[in-house]
């Protein structure tokens, strides 16, 4: 049996689940590079970790064409089915170049390779593969599993053309807090867990476990230098100054005070989070009673870091304690599969992957064929939930088992949290998948689709796209996002403060007309018709835009419709894109003056791009509002919430530690306060989460 991956985790309980993320987040600055104890190696395999693309489409006329006669490759097959054993074991089929065309296991080799050399009845993906053997080699092992993890470690070493390939196989990395100091550090690590400590992971990037160490240091102080660089202080360095360290290097906190720190990080991370929230509490309150505020205030800081962690997190499951979460979906002969990780009750993030595989696959064997890669070299938790019950089951589950020494249960549940958890990943996967196939289409290519769809006579060199939000009419604002061939044009946003004064509160109709009116009255004070050239240089055509999109439906649309014809504007296209039902993401319809309403299929580049233009005018509105009335929260703070007194404010603040971190809290996270109902939870999460319109 091949041998594992050197850099392959040993079971154990020294793992604590994964944190996953995208983005690298950068040192901070003016930091000393010595004070970061980063493996040379890993720094290497770091620059791997950007994200994956989409496989390269399969040329099938090419293989056609390269494939001798189908009965020269099924005379190889059964001559090797003449000498195949009726044990399990792993086959190989090669072509005239010896190279590995597909990698297979069976229970029964024999029986295996007999199915191919049936003279019809295979589709055309096999028929191809058989057409294209010369030869096949066999390897026996002593049981069905074994084979199962030796097909998995081998289609990774090879990459057989006709197998389901793992593309992104970069090892992950870890936390660690070493054990043989006695001021123990905390540190990232890449590679074999020989180095005495405990280690946390594995993590998806480095930027994750960046950005974790960070908020970890913030919250309990533990240091990050090296060993040699802490041996050589006299005096504490910067990470003390900005209160990302202790400094037990020049004695500023005895050993038994660094050790609580040291094990308050473990047990965060081991997931003891609430009671490490819950003694933090008490001893900031302790604090506030002695009125020793200073002492206060950095209890107060800790809980947030720990809360900014936490906020990161989206959902986190009531009865999984560890998990992962595998969803699969196929669209346009591409495939997707997100990975939720969940330990220690938490939900420490995801990853979408795609795989390449042929398009004749169905998900349930894409899906069972990248779970046996994913697990080659890293370690299973004891729970593997999935969207698509795969053939394979019950004998990957006892492959895992064997890796790990512990039971793995694999299982594509069917009512419950666990079904919920899976549909949730499930959506992530589709919306991945539609944003990569999105992303691959050039902006001219997804404006020429614009244009098809809206009937427009050429695609629109500039589109501007309209929003507004309010909360019961306060704060009111609107805002313009500006996009044409070069992408976003963020230079050229604009954000309109609504000033009518007999506005109705909550009036969206009124507010639009409002901007749209300010904007187009200057558009045609100041600039030229957009029907007319330039008739010189300093004339600017391109400010006028080719379309204008807001965010709504037949009402806005036709609110809009009276201000462009009060104004005289017949040049400029204008379209409404109205959100599905329940606000689900891929049913928007659209809607255009003397037309039908237009409904994309659901995973059209066009309709991605309409959501990409609508989502950026929502952001950017959204922001403009919140800058608006971050003063009067400030101001109010939480008694503005009905409901909301003194002791629940009490509450809220010794677990979250300041009103910034409760403002970023998920609903979720709002509901675990002790004393926080369900319905006090979404008045707050509505307060600080206002929704545009």
């Amino acid at each position: 049996m091949a041998n594992d991956s050197s850099n392959t985790a040993k079971s154990g309980d020294r793992r604590v689940g994964p944190d996953l993320g995208t983005d690298d987040a950068p040192v901070a600055p003016g930091l000393d590079p010595a004070t970061q104890d980063i493996d040379p190696a890993s720094t290497a395999a770091d620059a791997g970790d950007d994200e994956e693309t989409l496989p390269e489409p399969i040329d099938d006329d090419a293989e056609v064409a390269a494939a001798g006669p189908f009965a020269t490759g099924r005379a190889a097959i059964e001559r090797a089915v003449r000498l195949a054993p009726t044990s399990p074991g792993v086959y190989r089929m090669l072509n005239a170049g010896h190279d590995v065309l597909y990698v297979g296991k069976a229970k029964n080799v024999r029986k295996r390779l007999s199915s191919y050399a049936r003279p019809t009845g295979h589709v055309a993906r096999i028929a191809r593969m058989i057409a294209a053997t010369v030869e096949v080699e066999i390897v026996s092992t002593a049981t069905e599993t074994e084979a199962l993890l030796l097909e998995a470690n081998l289609i990774k070493q090879l990459r057989p053309r006709f197998n389901v390939l793992l593309r992104d196989d970069k090892s992950f990395p870890y936390i660690l807090i070493t054990g043989d100091h006695w001021a123990p550090q905390i540190l990232k690590h890449r590679g074999a867990q020989t180095r005495p400590g405990r280690y946390f992971g594995p993590f998806a990037s480095v930027g994750a476990v960046n950005r974790t160490i960070t908020a970890l240091q913030r919250a309990f102080l533990v240091r990050s230098c090296t060993d040699s660089f802490f041996e050589s202080r006299t005096r504490p360095c910067l990470l003390y100054q900005i209160r990302r360290c202790a400094a037990p290097c020049t004695g500023e906190i005895d050993f038994p005070g660094y050790a609580a720190l040291v094990r308050e990080a473990t047990d965060f991370l081991s997931g003891r989070s609430r009671a490490v929230k819950e003694d933090l509490a008490r001893a900031m309150e302790a604090a506030s009673n002695d009125l020793a505020f200073e002492r206060a205030a950095v209890y107060r800081d800790r809980l947030a870091a720990l809360a900014a962690i936490q906020s990161t997190q989206g959902i986190n499951p009531r009865t999984v304690e560890e998990a992962d979460v595998f969803a699969v979906h196929q669209e346009g002969g591409y495939f997707c599969i997100e990975v939720f990780f969940f330990r220690t009750g938490q939900n420490w993030g995801n990853r979408a992957y795609f795989p390449r595989a042929e398009k004749s696959f169905t998900c349930e064997e894409v899906l069972g064929a990248f779970l046996a890669q994913f697990y080659d070299d890293k370690p299973p938790p004891r729970l593997v939930l999935l969207s698509h019950d795969i053939e394979e089951r019950d004998l990957l589950a006892s492959a895992l088992g064997v890796k790990t020494g512990f039971k793995v249960e694999v299982t594509t549940p069917r009512r419950g949290e666990k079904k919920e958890l899976v549909a949730h990943a499930l959506t992530n996967a589709r919306e991945a998948l539609g944003r990569k196939l999105a992303d691959t289409a050039t902006q001219a290519q997804l404006l020429q689709g614009l244009a098809t769809v809206l009937a427009l006579r050429q695609p629109p060199n500039r589109v501007e796209v309209y929003d507004n939000s309010h909360i019961q009419g306060t704060n009111a604002v609107g805002a313009m996002i500006v996009a044409g061939p070069d992408g976003f044009l963020k230079s050229q946003y604009r954000k309109f403060n609504i000033r009518s004064e007999g506005l109705t509160p909550g009036d969206d109709y009124a507010m639009m007309r409002e901007v749209l009116e300010r904007r187009f009255k200057r558009l045609l004070t100041q600039g030229p018709d957009p029907a007319r050239p330039a008739e010189s240089s300093d004339e600017t055509p391109q400010q006028w835009p080719d379309l204008v999109i807001i965010d709504g439906g037949r009402g806005q649309l036709n609110a809009a419709q009276a201000v462009f014809d009060a104004l005289g504007l017949t040049q400029v296209a204008l379209m409404a894109v109205a959100k599905g039902p329940d606000r689900d993401a891929g049913r928007e319809t659209l809607f255009m003056a003397g037309r039908e309403p237009i409904k994309l299929e659901p995973r059209d580049p066009v309709l991605y791009f309409i959501q990409r233009l609508r989502d950026e005018a929502h952001r950017f509105v959204i922001g403009s509002h919140r800058k608006l009335r971050k003063k009067d929260i400030r101001e109010a703070g939480l008694q503005e919430i009905a409901g909301i007194g003194p002791t629940r404010k009490r509450a809220l603040l010794h677990h979250f530690g300041t009103l910034k971190e409760i403002e970023r809290a998920s609903l979720a996270d709002l509901g675990k306060v002790p004393g926080i109902s369900a319905e006090s939870a979404r008045r707050i999460f509505a307060f600080f989460h206002a929704q545009a319109g």
